[in-house]
């Protein structure tokens, strides 16, 4: 039996303080169909360990749920892309998540149990992929287009850092170390004129890839 000790509905996404892992079907809990919650997506967010606890679904982007969670320690993404940020207002530390359970921090790559905002990737059919990377801000500098995947941007292009970049098509994961490890940060359509635009804290870029559905 399920069993719900209070229930709180924010601007955006349903707090639930809980006392057992149970949960309420994903159509009833959003009131619409499976196939809709499907389209739509949903993350839930739990505050302890392998889905016990409080926890915050969202079915939209959310910019703030650290007042419902003092700490997030593994997460079900039941359908869609997300990007999870580690502060409120999409900033800090980023993670994509695709569909499927997270059962402890670690297995998002996470620093900590911290975790304030996310996003959903809305993907669009038939998208191609192709980005212009600069070895300066301000898309300056050196240049490359990019339309695959790149393990290792030292290696197969001598470069250490990225200044600067522009979108054009597709959404895109930078990667601070190389085979798609380290601090991560999504990119979509737009003009990044230096590294904080996307998030970071230095220029180190040393693999990315595509972000597909």
């Amino acid at each position: 039996m399920h069993l719900e000790v209070g229930y709180k509905k924010g601007p955006v996404g349903r707090q639930y303080n809980i006392e057992t892992s149970e949960e309420p079907a994903a159509a009833a809990s959003l009131n619409i169909t499976p196939h809709i919650a499907s389209k739509m997506g949903k993350i839930v967010f739990y505050e302890d360990k392998n889905f016990k606890g409080r926890r915050y679904e969202c079915d939209s982007d959310c910019s703030d749920f650290h007042a419902y969670l003092s700490c997030c320690n593994s997460i079900r993404v039941e359908s869609g892309t997300w990007v999870a940020y580690e502060r409120p207002n999409y900033l800090g530390y980023q993670y994509v998540l695709t569909r499927g359970e997270y059962p402890e921090y670690q297995r998002w790559t996470g620093v900590d149990d911290r975790l304030s905002s996310s996003k959903m990737v809305h993907f669009t059919s038939g998208t191609q992929y192709m980005m212009q990377l600069y070895e300066k801000a301000d898309f300056e500098g050196q240049s490359f287009e990019a339309t695959e995947d790149c393990p290792a941007l030292l290696q197969k292009f001598n470069w250490r850092e990225v200044n600067s970049c522009k979108i054009s098509e597709g959404w895109w994961v930078f990667y601070e170390h190389p085979n798609y490890l380290g601090r991560q940060y999504f990119l979509e359509k737009g003009e990044y004129r230096k590294p904080g635009d996307w998030g970071a804290v230095s220029a180190t870029v040393q693999s990315f890839r595509r972000l597909t559905e």
